[in-house]
């Protein structure tokens, strides 16, 4: 997928997330399905992907290949991410919730804050990922916790639909 592209469906995603987080209560923030995460823990979790990303992004490339590597194989389409995200997070749900366990609730005093700084975020990678050759983007790669060592390229693609499959688990179940 073309970088241009990926920006736009960064842009598109995360945009649908900003108008369905508009026409919630401020109740919602706070509160989740019994066992689940808060509306609030699913935003903040989002913000923390697109940090960590975008601070990996920030190094030279030099160091990022030298600590991670570089690919060995083509990159994958969308879909194909999408696809492959999907059944590894079906097959490793236990993983998944351990990992994401220490994740506290935002308070709504913080809701603000916190969009703002996602929205920041995703602007970040969208520059970032413009400005990176298409070279570096295919060839480096970083570690993912669960898909394992992945093209950057993949990892911006991978964000898109991260925000995706967050906004339907919200429609879905709040």
């Amino acid at each position: 997928m073309d970088k241009k592209v990926i920006t736009e469906l960064l842009e598109q995603k995360h945009q649908e997330l900003f108008n369905w987080l508009e026409n919630q209560p401020e109740e919602k923030w706070i509160d989740g399905p019994e066992g689940k995460w808060t509306v609030g823990q699913h935003v903040q979790h989002l913000l923390n992907s697109l940090q960590l990303l975008n601070h990996a992004m920030s190094f030279p490339s030099f160091l990022l290949k030298y600590k991670y590597g570089s690919a060995n194989r083509e990159v994958r389409s969308y879909d194909a991410v999408a696809e492959r995200y999907e059944e590894k997070l079906a097959a490793n749900l236990e993983r998944a919730e351990k990992f994401n366990e220490k994740l506290k609730a935002p308070t709504v005093a913080k809701k603000d804050a916190i969009l703002t700084s996602l929205k920041i975020q995703n602007k970040k990678l969208q520059h970032k990922t413009l400005k990176w050759k298409d070279r570096k983007l295919d060839n480096l790669i970083l570690p993912h916790p669960l898909m394992g060592k992945m093209p950057v390229r993949e990892l911006v693609m991978w964000t898109a639909h991260h925000t995706e499959h967050h906004l339907h688990s919200l429609k879905n179940n709040y």
